[in-house]
């Protein structure tokens, strides 16, 4: 299983307003460890959304990428006592604010949960797409698979990565295409960390996905119209109540 990168950016602005220039500072720590051979310090400097130098601990020196660039790199490689506070960054930037995360973060995990719904193919085929979406689990490592009658279903399957919501959390996708059947079962099994047992989801084919919704809709219609018809009902009768009838001559 490959390797899960992080990342830990801080970022610093200088605003120039007389001219609308913008010069920034992006300072990032990308890691798969506590370990210092784990982490890699990259600072890289914009000016007006340009990017003009970068450092990376890896490479252990600065790159300029504009003429000014070249001329800013070749001057911060040249001097000794900055360079030894960048090169120490991965220490005394990356590695405390990484094993806080580790420790707050990264070491813990959320439960995902699962929508398993039917699509119907285009082109009239016979058969039909059963699609398992399992949303918000980290970490981002996870197993998705699809059981017919107990026994394992690989024929007919495709999924998406593990795609990152932006917020730490992960989703993925798995099609199964196949041919509906009388009385066969079909499931969608999970494994994840966070799971003390594979959480398995059967599909009820018993009704479409599309009728169960108009059903739902039909009948909160229904009882909405029950609702404000007592309601009309009753305002009625109240007011028969108070009513004083005057003869007529």
């Amino acid at each position: 299983m490959a390797p899960s990168f992080h990342s830990v950016s801080l970022l610093f602005i200088f605003l120039h307003a007389a001219g609308g220039f913008m010069e920034f500072v992006k300072d990032q720590c990308v890691f798969n460890s506590t370990d210092l051979k784990g982490i890699e310090f990259i600072r890289s400097t914009y000016f007006n959304k340009l990017q003009y130098t970068k450092f990376s601990s890896s490479v252990g020196k600065f790159v300029g990428f504009t003429e000014q660039g070249m001329k800013n790199a070749a001057a911060s490689n040249n001097n000794n006592m900055y360079m030894a506070s960048i090169r120490a960054a991965k220490e005394t930037i990356c590695q405390p604010n990484i094993q806080r995360m580790y420790d707050n973060i990264l070491t813990k995990s959320a439960q995902p949960y699962v929508r398993l719904h039917s699509e119907t193919p285009l082109g009239g085929r016979t058969s039909s797409m059963l699609v398992c979406s399992v949303y918000d689990f980290y970490p981002q490592n996870i197993i998705v698979r699809w059981t017919r009658d107990g026994r394992p279903e690989a024929t007919g399957v495709s999924s998406t990565d593990e795609l990152a919501d932006g917020d730490w959390y992960y989703q993925t996708h798995s099609y199964l295409e196949y041919t509906p059947r009388s009385g066969e079962k079909i499931a969608c099994v999970v494994e994840h960390i966070s799971l003390s047992k594979p959480l398995v989801t059967d599909w009820d084919p018993s009704m479409p996905e599309s009728e169960r919704n108009k059903i739902a809709i039909g009948g909160s219609g229904l009882i909405l119209g029950l609702t404000l018809s007592l309601a009309g009902f009753i305002y009625y009768k109240r007011k028969g109540r108070g009513r004083i009838l005057v003869p007529s001559y």
